[in-house]
């Protein structure tokens, strides 16, 4: 006869205990809570206020069309994709360069507005806006 303490199956644990891990997890958000409002302190400031104006003058706008027969219009004025590229590449020797506007119609090849930006990238004109609706 021997003597036995407990309950008679011999199972090892069934469940694992995530109370440490939750505490662990609760420090850890402390810590970053407070190292975060420490690292970025607000410093209140009083700044002077002036009289003078900034004045930068804006930049020259080229407005290209493409309409749904795949046509290139500078500002109002229909021209090939080669003189595209000229006008392009004389306005891009301008001290401040222009921002182009592509107003392209939904019916339009995508094959058309790809050649345009192709050719505003060649001459060096990076600032390019797509022209919507609201």
């Amino acid at each position: 006869m021997g003597f036995q303490l407990g309950e008679d199956h011999d199972s090892g644990m069934n469940e694992m205990n995530l109370i440490p891990l939750i505490d662990i997890m609760l420090v850890l958000m402390i810590i970053f809570l407070v190292t975060a409002t420490v690292a970025n302190p607000s410093i209140p400031l009083a700044l002077p206020k002036t009289a003078a104006e900034v004045v930068d003058a804006p930049p020259k706008t080229i407005t290209i069309s493409i309409n749904d027969k795949g046509e290139v219009a500078w500002d109002a004025k229909i021209i090939s994709l080669d003189e595209l590229q000229k006008r392009f590449k004389e306005e891009s020797q301008a001290a401040q360069k222009p921002t182009v506007q592509l107003r392209a119609d939904k019916e339009s090849k995508y094959d058309t507005v790809a050649q345009v930006m192709s050719r505003a990238s060649e001459a060096g004109l990076s600032d390019i806006a797509f022209v919507s609706e609201n």
